[in-house]
């Protein structure tokens, strides 16, 4: 199974869109490796997908709304 997913780091105030196979060890990957400057990144939203060009073609169109609203309502509606 392949994952898009949406991070946010609160000390940004940033939200950070990928597609993945693991999310959780992407999620440490993200730490440690201080993306955007930010090691307190949490997981927000994670979209599931039988295929990696499923989850490629969702990650596209949801990087493509290009609007933290959009993200925002996203995350709302998966709750």
């Amino acid at each position: 199974m392949y994952y898009v997913y949406i991070l946010y780091s609160p000390s940004k105030d940033k939200f950070y869109i990928g597609q993945t196979e693991d999310v959780e060890k992407r999620l440490s990957q993200h730490r440690i490796r201080k993306n955007l400057g930010a090691d307190d990144w949490i997981i927000k939203y994670t979209e599931e997908f039988a295929t990696r060009s499923g989850a490629v073609l969702r990650e596209t169109e949801i990087k493509s709304m290009k609007r933290k609203s959009y993200i925002e309502w996203l995350i709302s509606t998966a709750s």
